[in-house]
């Protein structure tokens, strides 16, 4: 984290305040230095400090923004008139330090474009003349031939001229396999290279490719970013003018001047200065106890009042990797034979669905046995003896080509992916696979309604329409928007947001501006420093349970806030009557207000104290 990006003039003025408090109290209290002699050092706090936000509050004035921090002004203001310079200092620290552990816990815009640039290469490896160059990837333009290496990233959309290999585009389309790429295949910018080099011809220049448009996206998506009204100045909206009101009917019905500054001593915000950040800041603690980081601490307020819920597919209702979900048999092949031929076969392919033909004949207890001669071509296919019977592991594609007739036999792929298996000469089964669904998904979906007050749940996916549907129904979600670009899921967000809070839970780089785009953003798991930057919460657990968890933590850190602030103001209501009858000397008002903000802020430690468990479906 770069600091000085969240180093400003608040942050400035609360450590000046802080040294000069502690620097006050211990040349009072621990050397015995006479007031007199001490309280220049406050008089520097007040000067230093107080004034520049005395006159930020006057600007918000002009302006029209009356919040809660302006009776902070006016009772920075006030203790310069009573001479309570230790009570304006503390003020000071507290007005400004709120809005310094905001500013810095509040991720920045262009941190999350710094994340995106510095992901991409900076060099390419243009081909010409016979020889492999080194270029500026600004200079790629559209023909050029260009080299990605294993294990690269790509920078530049186009299509493979030479190699084979695969690709992992998760960050970018959602699709959580690694795409086989062979000739003729398209690549796009911001796909990671698998074992092999590949020779491209650009399609389009960098500045326009596919990943680019993302970066442009997830810049416009920040500059239209909800702006969320915080619980302070809702609830300070009405109670400074209550209080300027009740502090000037003293003055004018009593004639008393003092009376004024007794209400605006009693009537110092703390309650929603400090209180309710005392919430926050326990519930951000909690929240990381139990795995789920808080970048924004501004969704904590808002999260108890969403009423849409946007969900991801790939890596969030799903976790990421294919399953074996079918086996069609033909010619007369049984599902156990074709099951133990492909597992004995694919133990020894590195191919992502190899797993998921394994762990299923795991799970039925079949044999596995040993495979010999065994030859593995990406693009191709995995060959081998098993049984003494030739075995052919490929794609639907690759076989159709070789034996067009089979292909009315085929079933029809609907969704997900799929390998053929043939032994000897004969197609032996078509297997499909599916991305796995999460084992909590369904209940996790079906407690949103009852117990978060979910009005509409939905999943908005770069997938395939058939694998969407597919997974929502399983998961029980009715509403679905499939093959959407990450410019199309934003514009999805923003019209659902238009309509009420919304939350959004992804996982990828594609996620990235729509996470930006709703009312509270999500980053679901570990798997892109780019989403975690754009979103307001990272749940580092993949799991669904740390979701509920966090919206328990929000509810509870809100419920709790409002318990301190609303308690704490009609505490500090009824000390401002009494001090506008003149039951309360400015002294004494200082003392209840106090006494009040104590009590604000014990109940506002509450947040930390909860059970084992948090969530409950």
């Amino acid at each position: 984290m770069n600091i000085k990006a969240y180093f400003n003039k608040e942050s400035a003025i609360a450590v000046f305040a802080l040294v000069g408090i502690i620097a006050y109290l211990l040349l009072r209290f621990v050397f015995a230095w006479p007031q007199r002699i001490s309280e220049p050092v406050l008089w520097a706090v007040l000067l230093f400090g107080g004034l520049p936000l005395v006159l930020d509050l006057l600007g918000n004035v002009f302006k029209g923004r009356l919040g809660s921090d302006l009776l902070a002004g006016i009772s920075i203001i006030t203790s310069l008139f009573l001479q309570e310079y230790l009570a304006g200092a503390l003020v000071v620290l507290m007005l400004s330090g709120g809005g310094a552990l905001e500013q810095f816990a509040v991720r920045r815009a262009s941190s999350v474009l710094e994340a995106l640039a510095k992901r991409m290469p900076n060099r390419a490896h243009r081909r010409g003349s016979g020889k492999i160059y080194d270029i500026d990837v600004q200079e790629i333009v559209v023909d050029d031939v260009c080299a990605i290496f294993p294990h690269e990233i790509c920078p530049v959309d186009g299509i493979v001229l030479e190699g084979r290999s695969t690709m992992d585009e998760s960050y970018l389309t959602g699709e959580p396999f690694l795409i086989p790429k062979t000739l003729g295949s398209a690549v796009i910018s911001g796909a990671i290279n698998g074992e092999n080099i590949l020779i491209v011809r650009a399609t389009r220049r960098p500045l326009d490719s596919r990943y680019a448009k993302i970066m442009q996206v997830m810049n416009a998506s920040q500059q239209f970013r909800p702006r969320l009204r915080r619980l302070a100045d809702r609830l300070g909206a009405w109670y400074t003018p209550v209080s300027i009101t009740i502090g000037l009917m003293a003055w004018v019905l009593s004639g008393n001047g003092h009376r004024f500054l007794a209400v605006m001593v009693v009537a110092t915000p703390c309650p929603l200065l400090i209180a309710i950040p005392v919430a926050i800041i326990g519930a951000i603690s909690l929240s990381a106890q139990r795995g789920i980081i808080i970048k924004d601490p501004a969704i904590l307020e808002s999260a108890d009042e969403c009423h849409i819920m946007i969900l991801d597919k790939t890596g969030t209702l799903t976790y990421g990797r294919p399953q074996l979900a079918n086996i069609h048999c033909l010619n007369g092949f049984q599902h156990k034979q074709i099951l133990e031929y492909a597992a004995t076969l694919e133990r020894y392919s590195k191919h992502p669905l190899a797993r998921a033909i394994l762990e299923q004949a795991e799970r039925k207890g079949l044999y596995i046995g040993e495979a010999s001669q065994i030859n593995e071509h990406p693009g191709e296919g995995l060959h081998g003896i098993v049984d003494q019977k030739e075995v052919f592991i490929t794609g639907r594609k690759t076989w159709l080509k070789l034996h067009p007739a089979d292909h009315s036999i085929m079933p029809e792929l609907k969704s997900g992916l799929e390998c053929v298996v043939v032994i000897g000469d004969r197609l032996g089964a078509v297997m499909q696979f599916h991305d796995k669904p999460r084992i909590e998904g369904r209940s996790f979906i079906e407690h949103l309604q009852p117990r978060h007050k979910f009005e509409e749940v939905m999943i908005v996916s770069g997938d395939h329409q058939e694998e969407v549907r597919y997974l929502a129904d399983q998961m029980g979600i009715k509403n679905i928007y499939a093959e959407q670009s990450p410019e199309q899921k934003v514009e999805i967000v923003r019209e659902y947001t238009k309509k009420g809070k919304s939350v959004y839970i992804g996982d990828g780089i594609n996620d990235a501006p729509a996470l930006l785009a709703a009312t509270v953003g999500i980053a679901f798991g570990k798997n892109s420093d780019i989403t975690a930057e754009a979103a307001g919460a990272v749940i580092l657990e993949n799991s669904l349970e740390k979701v509920d968890e966090f919206f328990h933590i929000a509810r509870r850190m809100r419920a709790i806030a409002l318990q301190s602030a609303v308690g704490g103001m009609l505490l500090s209501i009824l000390g401002m009557f009494l001090a506008a009858w003149g039951f309360l000397v400015p002294v004494a008002g200082a003392i209840a207000q106090e006494i009040i903000d104590l009590m604000a802020v014990v109940n506002a430690l509450r947040i930390s104290f909860v059970g084992k468990k948090l969530s409950d479906f």
